[in-house]
């Protein structure tokens, strides 16, 4: 039985596109905490210092100053750029949620009450494209209303004995 050998992996090498002087300049104006680290290892890095001292000496990992490097090596920005996620627009845009809020104070024009399938409904109109009731929930809770409804009854309660049960819980 042949076993395969155990290859080393290449040698990482820093390729330097500053000096280390604007490498510590950089280290020291980032005020983003992820891209102050980066460029202190770099920093670290430039100085002379091997990839586990900057590890050791920073408190991260071998494999965290290796991906720094790959990070600069490969010209891809020091950043954190999840700070700089704007995120998914609104479903509601800010200026149909005011008059969303004010169409739910008013009675619904069909049977008085909103539903949650009204007030899908009401915003599918608006906007254009089928809007599913948990979203129309989720704004509803947002503009701080819920969907007014009686609260169900059983077909074969006895509304005397409830009356009597009230009265007597008491």
């Amino acid at each position: 039985m042949q076993l395969a050998q155990h290859q080393r992996r290449p040698r990482l090498e820093l390729q330097l596109r500053h000096h280390p002087d604007h490498l510590h300049a950089l280290y020291r104006e980032s005020q983003d905490q992820t891209e102050r680290a980066r460029w202190h290892a770099l920093w670290l890095l430039a100085r002379g210092q091997s990839i586990p001292e900057v590890a050791r000496n920073l408190g991260y990992t071998d494999r965290w100053v290796r991906q720094v490097i790959h990070r600069y090596n490969q010209g891809l920005p020091m950043k954190n750029l999840r700070h700089e996620n704007k995120g998914r627009a609104p479903l509601v845009p800010p200026e149909l949620q005011e008059p969303f809020r004010q169409a739910l104070l008013q009675p619904h024009p069909r049977d008085g009450l909103w539903s949650i399938r009204h007030a899908a409904e009401w915003l599918a109109e608006r906007l254009g494209r089928p809007v599913d009731g948990r979203r129309a929930w989720y704004w509803m809770r947002r503009l701080g209303l819920a969907p007014l409804r009686p609260r169900p009854r059983h077909r074969e309660a006895d509304a005397k004995r409830q009356e009597a049960f009230k009265k007597s819980s008491f």
